[in-house]
């Protein structure tokens, strides 16, 4: 009776292992494509969490920073804010988050932030602004 078991050529792939190949190769590009995005997220909860959540309405001992690229600075509805950031005639955009996060004290002297002093790594800083902007 002849021999019909199927052996492996050494050299030779087979299609199941040319796919998990496929696969394994692509597997990067797909965890680069949410890194920021995680990393921002990361950056926040690390820095930011403990005062601030994400939730609309949702205030700690920060204001909820929901939406806040594009908001009005001190007004959030239901939150006490400081004199100083209520006096604030500005807009918080990415530029501003990104000067505030880096040193607040500059940017709203008298801000009840505190003690929060700053995160001087702008890379860091950059993923927050971006993970805020993109709506957490």
């Amino acid at each position: 009776m002849p021999d019909t078991t199927r052996r492996s050529t050494p050299g030779r792939a087979t299609p199941a292992l040319l796919a998990l190949a496929g696969l394994l190769a692509a597997a990067p590009a797909f965890a680069q494509a949410d890194a920021p995005a995680a990393d921002g997220q990361t950056s926040f909860n690390n820095s930011c969490r403990t005062c601030h959540a994400l939730n609309e309405g949702d205030h700690r001992l920060g204001p909820s920073l929901a939406g806040v690229v594009g908001r009005e600075a001190g007004s959030v509805e239901g939150y006490g804010f400081s004199s100083a950031l209520a006096r604030a005639d500005f807009t918080w955009d990415e530029a501003r988050l990104d000067a505030f996060i880096e040193n607040p004290d500059a940017v709203v002297p008298g801000h009840n932030m505190k003690p929060f002093p700053g995160i001087t790594n702008a890379d860091e800083r950059a993923l927050i602004v971006q993970f805020l902007a993109s709506g957490g």
